[in-house]
């Protein structure tokens, strides 16, 4: 017979249901997660992206992730560790998602970014404006590029495709570190930690954290930002303490990887450097020294050919901050996807931005306390006066100004928060030591006062807007494979000194052999000479492409990824596409060479040799 002594007493059961309940909703949101993304077909993507092809068991998952995380981190007494498994789960949802469920990596510019690697390897140096033309601005700042080519090597496959599709994850968690270090210099409230770092990543849709040098060239700056804010802060009096050599080098390091990496992260590191200096506590110029020296260093030797040649555009735009702020590539979102996608992007970084103006106002303490935060969060809106950048300015202004901004926007959605400067006076003021950890209450469910619901509701907005915003645009960024095997084999035939000739740079590989083959996309031309290629399409075609000299060929390719492209952003629809493409192939200065579901090659013959070779089968290889 069991002593009923010898039983553990119920409400050591209840504590340990309290310190495990947070793993039910976690584990139904994963396989949810699984199960959605297993019957997500993504072979006929409509202008909503991935949003309408996504099952809806994915989006019940995601709901249920963040009313999991909300109930979690709401309890100021719950282990981080779950707050942490959580944010795990998010990222996985947002950024390991697309990895899944598309045979094939996003972004064309994904896929420069693999081109320039490849260089790299192939020629085993740097070139020259002469050499490469307009792609020498990437030898000119290798440091990414150069790291991944070392990567290639030690990982001993062929090109950086193989593991590119996977980086937005990557990407992302390199940046938890810093930020939670950053985080927990303003306050031990580990609501408020958890939650702002949910709304950064949340928030976080302008999609720069795929395979390029700005994704770690960001990480690297809030790395840099976490260092100076934790030590090289200090009260008045001890402003000229000396700081250990140790990181005074790690900063160095940092910031010489990111000047050698990127060309605007460096200037958005030195505004913001600047700006903490504006407060007492962190009026230290050894970070800013470090940053300025070695920015302009690199500025007047390795990068100084591009920027004596691009100088006097920099110096047209600066103060034009109508231009600047312009969005969308010069070009304007049309249908209902392409606008949907847009206003959902607005929508979700308006709002978190209020909500932290919200949060301002409504922490009093932080004001004060998390000041410097404050100012990272301002300092990159000047940036809007110095370039248009691409005409992506206004989306590199909001990533520079979130780790700020989500602070701020997740005090908005909690009660009253602590800050560390507070507590440590509150202790000091009462002669003891730190507060001693307060007894585990039992197992209740969580409140269901208006309070915790309300914030509940912006959290779960939020967290849902982010899949239009961040994958809204995927029918533009997807290139199924019949599409990479038909550049492939383009890129791989063509003779030395050849030319592509492309509708708009939207396909893979489309830098691809750069060095060698040169490219022609005709909408970026000014309108009067688009409209001429729509009036009369072979005619223009070939007397643009006649140029080329044998044994080099004139090529001509589109392709699904062009055409989405030039819909979706308001050029050339797809009716006037395939009348360019009828033009050509009825042309006899034309002939087909490649041809499968996902776009057609030509080759321009010479004026005096009509085209007597019949059309190549579909999947056929370029002659």
């Amino acid at each position: 017979m069991t002593d009923l002594s010898d039983l553990a007493p119920l409400w050591t059961a209840r504590q340990r249901g309290a310190r495990v309940w947070p793993a039910l909703p976690l584990l139904v949101a994963l396989a949810l997660w699984g199960y959605g993304i297993a019957r997500t077909d993504v072979s006929h993507l409509d202008d909503f992206g991935l949003v309408s092809a996504l099952h809806p068991a994915f989006w019940t998952g995601l709901a249920v992730l963040t009313a999991g995380f909300w109930c979690t981190v709401r309890d100021p007494k719950r282990a981080q560790g779950w707050s942490f498994a959580y944010v795990l789960g998010l990222l996985l949802m947002e950024r390991a998602t697309q990895a899944l469920v598309y045979p094939t990596p996003l972004y064309a510019w994904a896929w420069k970014h693999d081109a320039v690697v490849d260089h790299l390897l192939t020629a085993g140096g740097l070139g020259t404006e002469e050499q490469l033309g307009d792609m020498a601005v990437y030898d000119q700042w290798p440091g990414f590029f150069a790291a991944q080519a070392a990567l290639v090597r030690l990982l001993g496959v062929d090109n950086t495709a193989m593991y590119m599709a996977w980086w937005p994850l990557v990407s992302s968690l390199m940046l938890l570190l810093p930020l939670l270090l950053i985080y927990r210099t303003f306050t031990t409230d580990r609501r408020l930690i958890w939650t702002s770092v949910w709304l950064f990543y949340v928030a976080n849709w302008v999609g720069q954290d795929y395979f390029s040098p700005q994704s770690v060239a960001f990480a690297l700056h809030v790395g840099v930002l976490a260092v100076v804010l934790r030590r090289y802060g200090g009260r008045r009096g001890h402003r000229g303490r000396p700081r250990p050599a140790v990181w005074t080098v790690l900063l160095t390091v940092l910031v010489t990887t990111i000047v050698v990496s990127h060309q605007l992260t460096p200037g958005m590191l030195v505004v913001c450097l600047l700006a903490l200096c504006l407060t007492r506590r962190y009026r230290h110029w050894v970070p800013v020294v470090t940053a300025v020296v070695i920015f302009l260093a690199w500025c007047l030797t390795a990068a100084l050919p591009f920027l004596s040649a691009a100088m006097p555009d920099m110096i047209r735009s600066v103060g034009d901050v109508g231009a600047n702020v312009e969005t969308g590539y010069e070009a304007t979102p049309t249908g209902a996807g392409a606008i949907a996608t847009s206003w959902a992007a607005r929508l979700l970084s308006g709002s978190v931005l209020l909500l932290a103006a919200f949060g301002v106002l409504r922490q009093p303490v932080l004001r004060y306390r998390a000041l410097p935060l404050l100012l990272v969060a301002a300092a990159p809106l000047p940036m809007f006066v110095a370039s248009s950048y691409g005409s992506e300015m206004i989306f590199r202004v909001l990533m520079f100004m979130l780790p700020g901004a989500a602070f701020f926007a997740g005090a908005a959605l909690l009660p009253k928060v602590r800050t560390l400067a507070a507590d440590l006076a509150a202790r000091e003021a009462a002669g003891r030591g730190p507060v001693p950890a307060a007894r585990r209450r039992r197992f209740r469910l969580p409140d269901l006062r208006y309070g915790a619901w309300v914030p509940l509701v912006a959290l779960l907005a939020g967290t849902l807007a982010f899949v239009p915003a961040y994958s809204g645009k995927d029918r533009i960024n997807y290139f199924p494979p019949a599409e990479v095997a038909l550049v492939r084999n383009l890129f791989g035939q063509a003779p030395e000194g050849s030319l592509v000739v492309a509708a708009n740079r939207n396909y893979p590989l489309a830098y691809d052999s750069y060095w060698s083959v040169d490219h022609y996309w005709f909408l970026d031309d000014g309108r009067s000479h688009v409209d001429a290629i729509v009036r009369s399409p072979a005619a223009t075609l070939a007397r643009d492409m006649s140029a080329v000299a044998p044994p080099a060929r004139a090529y001509l390719l589109l392709s699904q990824g062009q055409i989405a492209n030039s819909e979706m952003d308001g050029q050339l629809n797809g009716a006037k596409l395939e009348r360019i493409r009828r033009s050509v192939a009825a042309s006899p200065r034309f002939r087909l060479v490649a041809e499968n579901s996902a776009g057609t090659v030509y080759v321009l013959e010479p004026a005096a040799e009509p085209a007597v070779e019949p059309a190549a089968e579909a999947g056929g290889t370029v002659r």
